[in-house]
């Protein structure tokens, strides 16, 4: 008898993804593909003892998936999700060369960065994703299996926004899937605050999905390729070809709009202020509670990236000639210097360091002390280190295979349970609210299933739980 094959797809509301299911009955095999449409996918093979005992467990497979929603299609009639980089090409600064202290090459153009006290993170256009110590020492590396757009913090947490349009959580030992976003929706920049993802995308739109993966409120702006999105408790700031803009996080109400010289290219924010680089050499200190602008910061190219001190004391900027910036907070410029590995992509200060990830996908520590910019001036910098992963470091790649155990030890306890179509999360172990749903990646949830995570903690304005540390199931 020839093989039996079911093909479906998922086609969900907005916020959500398109994903496809083929199961191929072969006798006493029965073979499941799964994954993002456009994609290979993940292929699991199994046996059964007859021919009968097979077609059941297909036909219950495809049964689960029917009422989730799945629908039988046709292979390649809908497409794989459109994908925008930058085209702006990088040029050579022709200032004295940056006190670099080391550098890594992550072996592709560097979209992704963050720094805290514990470790740097880089992700590149290959989907690779590393951690370094602070003195360049490599720690670990993950795989992902689109390029990293971005990589942002939410407390704990931290996540690599990629090109498939997913967004992995990297705060475990393996990536696991946080978010998933509409095939429609080319996106450009993310960002998370609280639980709440924004995306920002090539029709100048921003759009919100909540700590269940599931779909806000959506605001088109007064701008086309929005390549600017941060999220705060209580609101959304949005930049795009005309300017940036406010909206109240939890219904998407527009507050102020301002105005920019040339096109938002990059934003960053602190406590006060949110900062835009535009395409017109500037950098905007605007107010983020009326939208009136502090200062203006000049560079001499297209502004590609920037950043400021937690008091706003120094801003940074990235040009599109491979030269970084400084200036004090009125808008004088401090100082120049060259990368000497490209133009900044993204960057960020920490502990008089400025951190950037390059065009050509180098990620390089720069002293940025008084006495180190001085010498650079005076043309006297130190040999950079080049530092490199160790030839045997495994790069860990997403999963949704979950290690098992027989007790939960110090861990939480946690119950998927079915709630209409959807399914949740719920506490059980003793001192929880066991109404509140729990934030929980969606690619390993099993109806019935009991898991142990490392802890959970109360959601910065409450009524739902976010776990951590990494995920086992409860036998």
């Amino acid at each position: 008898m020839p093989p039996q094959t079911t093909y479906l797809e998922l086609s969900e509301d907005a916020g959500s993804a398109h994903k496809f299911y083929e199961v191929v009955v072969s006798g006493t095999q029965v073979a499941i593909t799964y994954g993002r449409i456009g994609e290979q996918g993940q292929t699991k093979v199994s046996a059964f003892a007859t021919a009968e005992k097979a077609e059941a467990a297909a036909a219950k497979k495809i049964g689960e998936k029917v009422r989730k929603g799945y629908a039988p299609a046709v292979r390649g009639a809908r497409q794989r999700r459109a994908v925008t980089h930058r085209t702006i090409v990088s040029g050579r600064s022709t200032a004295s060369q940056a006190p670099v202290l080391w550098r890594f090459a992550s072996g592709a153009a560097a979209f992704g960065i963050f720094v805290d006290e514990e470790r740097c993170w880089v992700g590149n256009q290959n989907g690779d994703v590393y951690t370094l110590a602070h003195d360049g020492t490599v720690t670990a590396r993950f795989r992902l299996p689109d390029g990293v757009k971005c990589i942002v913090a939410d407390d704990f947490w931290i996540y690599a926004g990629a090109d498939d349009g997913r967004v992995y959580d990297l705060s475990g030992k393996v990536p696991r899937v946080a978010y998933e976003i509409a095939e429609d929706v080319d996106i450009y920049w993310l960002d998370i605050s609280d639980g709440v993802l924004g995306v920002s995308d090539v029709a100048g739109r921003v759009t919100t999905i909540d700590h269940e993966d599931e779909f806000q409120w959506s605001r088109t702006g007064q701008g086309s390729s929005a390549w600017m999105v941060r999220c705060a408790r209580d609101a959304v700031y949005h930049g795009h070809s005309n300017g940036v803009a406010r909206y109240d996080a939890a219904d998407g109400t527009p507050v102020w709009h301002t105005g920019t010289q040339g096109q938002v290219l990059f934003g960053w924010q602190e406590q006060d202020d949110v900062y835009a680089g535009t395409s017109h050499n500037l950098v905007y200190r605007i107010a983020k509670r009326d939208g009136a602008v502090g200062a203006t910061y000049r560079c001499d190219g297209a502004v590609f990236s920037c950043a400021a001190a937690p008091d706003g004391r120094f801003v940074f900027a990235g040009d599109n000639h491979s030269s970084i910036y400084c200036f004090d907070r009125a808008g004088n410029r401090l100082w120049k210097l060259a990368t000497g590995c490209g133009s900044a992509y993204s960057m960020q200060f920490l502990d008089d360091r400025l951190y950037i990830v390059t065009t050509n996908g180098t990620l390089a520590c720069v002293d940025a002390s008084e006495e180190a910019i001085r010498a650079a001036q005076g043309g006297s910098v130190p040999e950079p280190v080049d530092v490199k992963a160790a030839a045997t470091m495994t790069a860990v790649q997403p999963s949704a295979v979950l290690e098992s155990v027989s007790a939960a030890g110090e861990g939480v306890v946690v119950e998927c349970v079915r709630e209409g179509d959807r399914l949740r999360v719920r506490v059980l172990s003793p001192g929880y609210d066991p109404a509140w749903n729990v934030q929980f990646p969606k690619g390993v949830r099993e109806v019935g299933a009991r898991y142990v995570v490392e802890g959970v903690r109360s959601s910065g304005r409450g009524g739902f739980y976010r776990a951590y540390g990494d995920i086992r199931r409860l036998l």
